[in-house]
């Protein structure tokens, strides 16, 4: 036993070596011949994947198996399959088997949706995680099955066709698809024509050279009057197994073409027409056709053929009616032609389409139809003709300023139908009334002296008159001519000085002259010095330079002060005609221009200086406002004036808080006036936030009161004098001024306010502000019959003004032992002020200050 192991051992050895032995050698001469064939061996094997669009299963099914012959060195190995149909949409399609490399397919395919599969293979190490071998890449095609049938890619067509087309192609093109693999029996397609309603005319089918397309064809014509819609059903079938096909509808609509002539509803026509006469419609032609209204296969198109060689007619076509309308342009002469032949024919716009029994004409082969025609007799009815002057214009030649009563013209007429000895005359036209007319011959004969220069005669010299020649026919026939009168000149016109006021700037100054006659009776005109009617320096001053044609010189011969001149003129025309004129000259300082300079208005201005110390006036004025307003605030804060300084009405209501907080126990004022024996009156005033003594002293003479009170306010610590007047007789009545200033923020301000009472009654605004907030109230100070009790017990206070202490208000959050007027409640009471009347003692003189009767 010992013996056969030991011999297994070494035969085991000995075919390792051999082995080993064969497999370097193996190597060598793998990697020699590589090197040689540039050739290596292969490292991955599979078998052939082969598969079939829409494969019905069951799946998974088999595919592949993957083999690589890197598994030998590598017991623990694992396959893995990626890409599309894997990892990348459409995914789940593929597997494989990690051991074995057997690789499954999930799932049927569309090949129209994914013709291919681009698949890698990849083999790792189980234990590390890395890549055993390169991986291996390759395209899965799929196999295309007849799964698609053709289609047209529209299914329903519409398309018009003319009745008059010619046979041959229709503008029908048609194009077929199929979605399975190109170049393959499955896509080839055959087109045909299944069906066609009517079934004349033959429509076929016609694939287009060098294009997938196909169109139709007919052979032979349509007829709109008997079919107006085709139906053409095709259908496109492919040569797969088996054959899949489809269809698509045609409808063909034919449009109406002239297809029918335009007949005459009547064979002959009958018309007449007046003598002369033109511009004027004598018939209407009426046509029946049987193809579409309001189409050019339909609208008439009239010609005349015969009858109109001199151009006396012409038809036209009535939009609206199709008819033709005969219409005279050019009048027929009754003595030459009285009755005309005219012959009418008519087409359509479109021009007529015939359809021969071997189908339509082509356009190489006309058929000419003939258009229809009708004859129309156009009869002449005789007129009364005008007269007719030999000459319609006429020209006659005279001068002007002739005598009148000269017979200028005598027409020459002839009529044929009328006496030529009963015509009479009319003059027409003649602006300037230089002419009259003998009605019974025509003389026309001059009533006024001709005026070449009238803005009646033009720039020729003529002058323009119109004559009528009436007959006596019915009804009377009228000729007009025409009389140009070419007026010859005279020398009826002096020369005159254009412009007679001059301007001279330098020692010369243009003087125009002219003449409105014509040559040789006008200008150029001879220019001279008038008479100096005792100007013995008018020659030594001026002369004329220079002194022929339409424009003179006129020359100062010295300088001249700036002023003005009148300077005489001799002027004489061509044939010695003198006339004497003058001109205005000013002389004056143009400034280099052509017209006399403006006179420069006197004007005044300050000088640097001047202005200097204007501007430092200011300034210092500044400062010492600046100075002033420092020294006044002293670094308090700045307060507004108050803006509206007006008088303030007096108010009736009286606002005694304002809202969140307590009243400030103001208790009104009373100002208490009473007569002593010295006229004096004394008044108190008591208000909760100043103090006030006011008298009052009484003048004998003139019964005038005035009143002086200082008031002290302690917002601002300063005090008001305020002063009031009145005058009267008896009591204290008459009209009074109170002035006043107050201010809650320290800011005074003045009221003004008057009244009139029957004892003595005072009214008092006042208006207070308080940070942008305001409120006004107002109070009276009245006295009635009682007003001496009421002066007798305030009189003893006024010795203890000055030991008065000022009253200490509570603020919020603190008790104050004045009661507030707030408190008072009035809602219960309505307008009802009687309870006034019993508040008791202490508000008694409150109680009589707001009486009801007030």
């Amino acid at each position: 036993m010992a013996k056969v192991s030991c011999l297994l051992l070494t035969v085991s050895m000995t075919v390792a070596l051999a082995l080993a032995h064969d497999a370097g050698n193996y190597t060598l001469n793998k990697r020699e011949k590589r090197e040689l064939l540039l050739r290596s061996k292969r490292r991955w094997v599979l078998s052939t994947i082969e598969l079939v669009e829409e494969d019905p299963g069951p799946f998974p099914k088999f595919a592949t198996q993957m083999f690589n012959d890197k598994t030998a060195l590598f017991k623990s190995h694992q396959f893995r399959l990626s890409g599309t149909g894997v990892t990348e949409e459409p995914v789940d399609v593929f597997s494989i088997d990690d051991e074995d490399g057997v690789v499954y397919v999930h799932k049927p395919i569309d090949r129209e949706t994914y013709p291919f599969f681009h698949i890698m293979f990849d083999i790792i190490d189980k234990e590390t995680g890395a890549l055993v071998d390169k991986t291996l890449t390759f395209d899965v095609a799929i196999t295309d099955i007849n799964d698609n049938a053709p289609y047209f890619e529209h299914p329903v067509m519409k398309a018009s066709v003319k009745e008059n087309m010619p046979e041959g192609y229709l503008p029908v093109p048609l194009t077929a698809r199929d979605m399975d693999q190109v170049n393959t029996q499955n896509s080839n397609i055959s087109v045909r024509v299944l069906s066609q309603e009517p079934a004349e005319p033959k429509i076929n089918l016609k694939q287009v050279e060098g294009t997938k397309m196909s169109q139709l064809t007919f052979t032979g014509c349509f007829d709109y009057d008997k079919v107006k819609m085709y139906k053409v059903v095709v259908e496109a079938r492919d040569h797969g197994i088996p054959a899949l096909s489809s269809t698509a509808v045609v409808n063909l609509h034919i449009m109406d073409s002239n297809t029918h002539q335009p007949v005459f509803k009547d064979k002959t026509y009958n018309t007449h027409m007046m003598e002369m006469e033109y511009n004027k419609e004598i018939l209407r032609v009426a046509v029946t056709d049987a193809d579409t209204p309001n189409t050019p296969a339909w609208r008439a198109v009239y010609s005349i053929v015969k009858g109109n060689e001199e151009g006396n007619y012409k038809i036209e076509t009535d939009p609206k009616t199709n008819e033709g309308i005969l219409t005279v342009i050019k009048g027929k002469d009754f003595e030459k032609t009285t009755l005309t032949n005219v012959q009418i024919a008519v087409e359509n716009e479109e021009p007529l389409f015939v359809c021969s029994s071997g189908g339509a004409v082509s356009p190489g082969k006309t058929l000419t139809v003939p258009p229809q025609t009708v004859n129309v007799t156009v009869k002449v009815i005789d007129v009364n003709d005008p007269p007719v002057f030999d000459n319609k214009v006429t020209n006659v030649y005279g001068k002007e300023e002739q005598e009148v009563g000269k017979v200028l013209y005598k027409p020459k007429v002839t009529d044929v139908d009328s006496d030529v000895e009963k015509i009479r005359y009319e003059l027409v036209e003649d602006p300037a009334g230089w002419f009259t007319i003998d009605p019974k011959t025509g003389e026309v004969t001059t009533v006024k002296k001709m005026d070449r220069e009238s803005p009646y005669v033009n720039k020729d010299n003529i002058y323009t008159i119109l004559i009528q020649a009436i007959d006596n026919g019915e009804p009377p026939a009228t000729a007009t001519g025409t009389i140009l009168v070419h007026l010859g000149d005279i020398n009826d016109n002096t020369p005159y000085v254009v412009e007679k006021k001059l301007v001279m700037c330098g020692n010369k100054v243009i003087v125009p002259v002219s003449d409105k006659d014509n040559h040789p009776f006008g200008c150029p005109c001879f220019l001279s010095l008038g008479a100096d009617n005792g100007d013995k320096a008018l020659k030594s001053r001026w002369k004329l330079d220079p002194a022929t044609g339409v424009e003179a010189g006129l020359v100062s011969l010295k300088s001249l002060p700036y002023g003005n001149y009148t300077v005489p003129l001799v002027i004489q025309d061509q044939q010695g005609m003198v006339v004497n004129d003058t001109v205005e000259v000013m002389v004056c300082d143009c400034g280099g221009g052509d017209k006399c300079r403006a006179s420069l208005p006197r004007t005044s201005s300050l000088g640097l200086a001047a202005i200097g110390l204007l501007l430092a006036g200011l300034l210092l004025l500044l400062l010492l406002l600046l100075f002033l307003l420092l020294c006044e605030c002293g670094g308090k804060t700045f307060t507004h004036l108050p803006l509206n300084l007006q008088d303030e009405g007096n108010q009736t209501l009286i606002n005694y808080n304002e809202e969140g907080g307590g009243s400030a126990c103001k208790g009104e004022p009373m100002l208490i006036l009473a007569r002593t024996t010295s006229n004096h009156v004394a008044v108190d005033v008591v208000d909760g936030m100043k103090q006030a003594t006011t008298g009052i002293k009484l003048t004998p003479e003139t019964n005038e009161m005035t009143q002086e009170t200082n008031e002290t306010y302690r917002t601002t610590g300063r005090t008001v004098v305020t002063k009031l007047s009145s005058s009267g007789v008896g009591g204290i009545s008459g009209w009074g001024t109170f002035q006043r200033m107050s201010e809650a923020n320290g800011t005074l301000r003045s009221q003004d306010g008057q009244g009139k009472y029957q004892a003595w009654t005072a009214s008092r605004n006042n208006t207070m502000r308080s940070n942008s907030s305001k409120y006004s109230r107002s109070f009276g100070l009245l006295s009635d019959q009682h007003i001496s009790e009421h002066i007798d017990r305030r009189l003893y206070m006024i010795g203890d003004e000055v030991d008065y202490q000022p009253y200490e208000y509570r603020y919020e959050g603190r008790g104050s032992k004045c009661q507030s007027l707030d408190e008072l409640s009035l809602s219960n009471q309505g307008d009802d002020l009687k309870f006034l009347g019993d508040l008791g003692s202490k508000f008694n003189t409150l109680g009589g200050i707001c009486r009801q009767d007030m």
